[in-house]
C-alpha cells in the first residue's frame, strides 16, 4: 500500500530512523560532503539525502548491507580505477557497511562533481541560456 510509504522531509529525519551504528556513517559522511561542498545545498530528493550546487552532486542512502553512494555516471567514469573494490554501476557504487566509508575517494568524487557542475553552469552561461 502507497498510503504506509515513509516520506522524509529532511536529511536528519532520514538519518534518524536508522540504528547508532549506521546514523554515524551518514552523520559523517553527510559532514564529509559538506565540508567538499560548503555551497551546496541538502534537500531529499527520491526519499534519498541528495546535495546540489548547480544541478545535482550526489545522493546517498542506507541499505540492509551497504551505504548507497550516486555521484552520477561521470563522477564514476572519473573514478573507475578506484572503485574495484567496490560493486558499482553507471552511476552509483555500494560501500559494505562492515567496512569503514572511504572518506578520502568520497571527498575526491564531491570536489570532482563540485568542479563539473560549476564549469558546466559557465558554459550555460556564456551561451547565454
Amino acid at each position: 500500500m502507497e498510503g504506509n510509504k515513509i516520506t522524509f522531509r529532511s536529511i536528519d529525519e532520514y538519518i534518524s530512523q536508522f540504528p547508532p551504528d549506521i546514523q554515524d556513517k551518514l552523520i559523517t559522511l553527510r559532514q564529509v560532503i559538506k565540508e567538499e561542498a560548503p555551497d551546496a545545498e541538502e534537500k531529499i530528493s527520491y526519499q534519498m539525502p541528495a546535495f546540489t550546487l548547480h544541478g545535482i552532486l550526489v545522493y546517498f542512502a542506507a541499505f540492509k548491507n551497504h551505504i548507497g553512494f550516486y555521484p552520477t555516471s561521470s563522477g564514476i567514469e572519473a573514478f573507475k580505477s578506484e572503485l574495484s573494490e567496490y560493486k558499482w554501476a553507471k552511476g552509483s557504487i555500494q560501500f559494505p557497511l562492515e567496512r569503514p566509508l572511504p572518506y578520502d575517494l568520497i571527498k575526491k568524487m564531491v570536489r570532482f562533481k563540485v568542479d563539473e557542475n560549476k564549469k558546466l553552469r559557465e558554459e550555460k552561461l556564456k551561451k547565454g541560456k
